[in-house]
């Protein structure tokens, strides 16, 4: 049986979206980073991420999977890699069982096209969630709005026969 199921879009300006085993919007917040990494560089800060995910207890998380691509930079890369670590140490110290969903294979759960933008990700998240509409309002939003898709996404996978 799924409680409530945590969507999250990792990265610097990613988020992270709290939905109930009914596909509504609970809660979502902007992924907790502090400039104290390398040259003042933001980063993901683990104890802040771990007692967001902790207050809000699901059972289980949805993450959107990502890699190094051979077109990015050491550093992006690396800071990539460093926030992945964080998320899946964070849920592993919580003992919260994640699942990784690849961009193709949340986007088609929720009904987005092949090559759907970040903004329609907002158009989407605004259209389900009309009354948390303002979580997804500014184009920085979009992190917040494709983590409750991620969210969402895993729900439908876990629903599917």
């Amino acid at each position: 049986m799924i409680g409530t199921v945590l969507g999250i879009d990792p990265g610097n300006s990613g988020a992270l979206a709290l939905i109930s085993s009914t596909g509504e919007y609970l809660d979502g917040a902007d992924m907790p980073c502090v400039a104290d990494g390398t040259k003042g560089r933001q980063t993901v800060n683990a104890v802040l991420l771990a007692a967001l995910i902790r207050g809000w207890a699901p059972t289980c998380a949805y993450c959107e999977f990502v890699g190094a691509r051979p077109t990015d930079a050491k550093v992006a890369a690396f800071s990539f890699g460093r926030c992945r670590g964080a998320i899946e140490g964070a849920l592993g110290a919580l003992r919260i069982p994640v699942t990784m969903l690849t961009v193709p294979t949340w986007r088609r759960a929720v009904g987005l096209p092949p090559g759907a933008t970040k903004e329609m990700a907002r158009g989407e998240a605004i259209r389900r969630w009309p009354a948390h509409a303002a979580m997804f309002a500014r184009v920085r939003d979009d992190g917040r709005a494709e983590a409750a898709l991620i969210g969402v996404a895993g729900l439908l996978r876990e629903a599917r026969p």
